[in-house]
């Protein structure tokens, strides 16, 4: 999809890309919710494992991107590139092992992490409105996996 320009100068994706990358985030939100809502103490613990697997698979497809990119000659596909494309799902998988608030805590180093690396290692190679856009979701990410962290904590979570 072309990057539109907007009145201000920033580029931006599809109005359908944008939808998709935001509605990605309300899983978060409603996992959230319930972990901080939910009175027993067995559906506030699937609540907190249903962020960590979904944030485990956005991570992966943060990676995923960059390595069909790598593949598809729209970013160099040198050996140590394809194997940082890789590390975000290896950190979701650990994640999703380690469990709990640890895990959540990995979820949110490996999406500030990998999105530190790409806004400066990759930055002059991928569109300003896809660096945008994920400037906007990690920090999305980022704050709801917190957020479900410190409320598993109140909610007598691990």
């Amino acid at each position: 999809m072309q990057p539109q320009e907007q009145k201000a100068g920033t580029a931006r994706l599809g109005t359908a890309a944008e939808w998709l990358g935001y509605l990605s985030v309300a899983p978060l939100v409603a996992c959230l919710a319930g972990i901080g809502l939910l009175s027993g103490l067995a559906e506030r613990e699937l609540a907190q494992r249903i962020a960590l697997g979904w944030g485990a698979v956005l991570l992966a497809l943060t990676g995923g991107v960059h390595l069909g990119l790598a593949l598809g000659g729209r970013l160099p596909g040198d050996p140590v590139r394809i194997a940082a494309a890789v590390v975000p799902s290896v950190l979701g998988a650990i994640a999703v092992v380690m469990g709990g608030q640890r895990g959540l805590a990995l979820l949110v180093v490996g999406f500030g992490t990998f999105w530190l690396y790409e806004h400066r290692s990759l930055g002059t190679h991928l569109p300003p409105a896809y660096l945008n856009l994920r400037r906007h979701l990690t920090l999305a990410i980022c704050i709801l996996l917190a957020f479900a962290m410190f409320v598993s904590d109140g909610a007598g979570l691990s």
